[in-house]
């Protein structure tokens, strides 16, 4: 039954994907774009959306809280929490990198930013000028005051403002501080977490039921302002983009399943299609937290304990499509306005889209002000980054789809290696 719920709720989402994407290029074609129809974007279908994604955000905290300090307290030590915890951040790590590389050298070999037509890149600048300058990059938003302020002075105020790795650290603390007290002392705040974990998957439930209409409206929204005029303007850069994600989807993940967390990577891709979808449709990696903690629980039979450290970790700080996107943006503006870099800067480039890509908050569009700042750091026009901000959020859609199944990809190969017994007991036929 609940195999049957999870195939049904696929479907109503792609089919919510769909009526959105069809409905809206509809429109765009029929009005052209005409005010009538950003005005009914911005009071109907985009609200509708956004308060659906708002309802899951609202629900991320608790789910990190909750699963990160019970996943923590599960390990038993701080010997194994420091075993797992170095083979989660060097499997990140690896595939980040990877992903930058392939960025790189996709992006040298397809030029898109070669031959694209001025016209089209000063309608553009025109258009997103001003969203681009205040999406600037914030002052201390990077570097030393960013590495400060993952040790927040009140909890609270950082999970109110949405810092996340802040969370992280207060909740990493809370977990090690149960595994160190004795027991009887720790069972109460024990017992609390996991009854919020319990209370918090209750109510995704809810939001989720309501996927398909938000998805639906969220994918609308975008198709009724764009149409295929932007996508046709820009088509080398985003099959740049969207190729090298789908390389590294297809071949580099099903090797990594594979041949190191040892799984049936066929099986695992049909296992995880409601966090392929809900990753697309939301572009933010904590929104799908909930639905990826539910699935490598019940669907790929992750430990508690591994799922529970891994995945709220990975939702903060693993972006390898962001790091593959981060690169080959930079370089495509940078080709765009003629600026040609050396070796050695696009190897800078690379190094600060991996670092860029840790340090962005995991929602839509956050890693934009970083970008801005590696622009600056290389010599290219800061206003370059107007360009892709009109196409940004089909491709954060894809970036957030490699990120999101990343993780579940990293929770498998941890899983494999710190397995003790624990997994949940949920079908695993087929993933061998």
């Amino acid at each position: 039954m609940i195999r049957f719920n999870i195939m049904a709720l696929q479907t109503k989402i792609l089919l919510g994907l769909i009526v959105g994407v069809v409905s809206g290029i509809a429109i765009n074609i029929l009005t052209g774009g005409a005010a009538g129809t950003e005005q009914f974007v911005r009071s109907v279908t985009e609200p509708i959306g956004r308060v659906w994604l708002n309802a899951l955000m609202m629900l991320v905290i608790p789910v990190v809280i909750s699963t990160l300090s019970t996943g923590i307290a599960g390990l038993g030590s701080l010997k194994r929490l420091g075993r797992i915890g170095s083979l989660s951040l060097l499997s990140m790590l690896t595939i980040s990198m990877v992903a930058a590389l392939l960025g790189l050298g996709l992006v040298n070999l397809a030029q898109p930013g070669e031959g694209l037509n001025p016209a089209v890149t000063e309608r553009l600048l025109e258009t997103y000028q001003g969203e681009s300058d205040a999406r600037g990059l914030a002052e201390g938003a990077f570097g030393m005051e960013l590495f400060v302020q993952i040790v927040p002075r009140n909890p609270v105020q950082a999970a109110a403002n949405g810092e996340m790795l802040a969370v992280i650290f207060f909740t990493l603390m809370i977990g090690i501080g149960l595994t160190i007290v004795p027991k009887e002392k720790a069972q109460p705040l024990l017992n609390f977490l996991e009854s919020l974990g319990h209370v918090t998957v209750g109510l995704i439930g809810l939001v989720m039921k309501v996927a398909p209409l938000g998805v639906a409206c969220l994918i609308f929204s975008v198709t009724a302002r764009f149409g295929f005029e932007i996508i046709f303007n820009l088509i080398k850069y985003m099959t740049t983009v969207v190729g090298g994600l789908a390389l590294f989807f297809v071949v580099g993940y099903w090797l990594v399943v594979k041949f190191i967390a040892k799984r049936n990577p066929v099986e695992f891709m049909r296992r995880t299609r409601v966090v392929f979808l809900t990753g697309f449709s939301t572009s933010s990696s904590t929104a799908t937290l909930p639905t990826t903690m539910r699935v490598a629980k019940e669907e790929l039979g992750i430990s508690n304990a591994v799922a529970g450290f891994v995945l709220p970790l990975g939702a903060v700080i693993h972006m390898p499509g962001s790091s593959l996107f981060g690169v080959v943006t930079i370089l495509f503006i940078a080709q765009v306005f003629g600026v040609d870099l050396s070796l050695g800067s696009q190897l800078i480039v690379l190094l600060m889209s991996l670092v860029s890509s840790i340090g962005a908050a995991a929602v839509p569009g956050a890693v934009i002000p970083l970008l801005m700042m590696v622009l600056d750091m290389v010599g290219v026009p800061l206003e370059g980054i107007a360009i892709m901000l009109g196409v940004d959020r089909i491709l954060d859609m894809c970036r957030t789809t490699l990120n999101v199944i990343g993780d579940l990809v990293t929770s498998t190969i941890v899983d494999r290696f710190e397995s003790d017994g624990s997994t949940n007991s949920v079908p695993t036929k087929g993933m061998d």
